[in-house]
């Protein structure tokens, strides 16, 4: 009798466990997103090392996304602009916190990380426009909060530069670094939106010379010898010497690496089309898409390949 009624409990509570197990497994299925994501951050708080006042500031996240979005996007831009370079910020620093741990800081607030302002600094750039810029700014972070972007399940690498030759560039053209998020797409709309798609500077032959660290010579020969897939120049020979159009950039302070030389006497003229390295998002680009009811999202999706936008948990 005890056997039968031992062997009758097990009949019964072997669905139960079963059932049990499965519900469990289904459950966590469906909460993949959350257990499987990359990004947990309890305190939220970023380490800006403000380089002016030579000191390391703690920022609550939000607040240091709505800093650069001020310092790296014109407010005029269009609210979806603005979105997609919130998420930008808040990509790019997430990165910089988890590979600068060990650091006394995550980042610094210059071009060599990303653009940051404080509130005082923004007072006093927007003076009696600042509670109405303000008021955008916070609506802008606010809906994109917590917001990033990944890849394959890890953080990107994010890059955002000014306006394109009317293409974005391959990450490995630009920085050696072949990424399969950051490959070169269409962008001929800058043109649309852009004040800097063009630009033509003039120096002397004796500075042009200088800055290239070249002997004199008043027969300037240039030969482009490799173009990037967006047509900027890859490798240019200069009077005899090799160049890499990026080190040529670097060197006479021009705007792009798509550029050409016209000798004007005792003068080049330097024409160059684009402002910027050319990878990632194009600010100007991001402006234009969104003027053609693109939303933050699509924007970000158009620059960034295959990326998913995700949420801190």
């Amino acid at each position: 009798m005890k056997k039968l009624t031992f062997s009758l409990f097990l009949i019964l509570l072997i669905p139960t466990c079963i059932i049990f197990l499965f519900s469990r497994e289904k459950e966590q299925k469906n909460q993949g997103s959350i257990i499987n994501n990359p990004v947990t951050l309890d305190d939220k708080i970023v380490r800006v090392k403000r380089v002016s006042k030579d000191k390391i500031e703690e920022v609550p996240l939000e607040d240091y996304v709505l800093g650069v979005v001020s310092g790296e996007m014109p407010i005029s831009f269009s609210n979806e602009a603005l979105k997609a370079q919130a998420v930008c910020a808040r990509t790019y620093v997430i990165r910089k916190m988890e590979n600068n741990k060990n650091k006394d800081y995550d980042v610094v607030d210059t071009i060599d990380n990303q653009v940051y302002q404080d509130r005082e600094e923004l007072q006093n750039k927007w003076k009696s426009k600042y509670e109405e810029n303000m008021e955008k700014l916070k609506k802008i972070v606010k809906e994109t909060e917590r917001e990033y972007l990944t890849y394959d399940g890890k953080v990107i690498e994010v890059f955002f530069f000014s306006t394109s030759n009317g293409h974005t560039e391959n990450s490995e053209e630009v920085f050696t670094k072949a990424l399969p998020y950051l490959k070169s797409v269409d962008s001929s709309f800058d043109e649309e939106v852009s004040p800097v798609f063009k630009k033509e500077v003039e120096m002397s032959l004796s500075d042009f010379y200088t800055k290239l660290s070249l002997p004199y010579a008043k027969k300037l020969e240039y030969e482009v010898i490799e173009r990037t897939q967006a047509g900027s120049v890859k490798k240019v020979k200069i009077n005899g010497k090799e160049y890499k159009g990026t080190e040529v950039r670097k060197l006479l302070g021009i705007r792009s690496t798509y550029f050409e030389f016209i000798v004007n006497g005792t003068n080049v003229l330097i024409k160059t089309t684009g402002y910027g390295h050319g990878v990632g998002m194009s600010q100007y680009g991001a402006l234009a898409l969104s003027n053609k009811g693109y939303t933050y999202d699509k924007i970000l999706k158009y620059y960034y390949q295959g990326v998913e936008i995700e949420k801190i948990s």
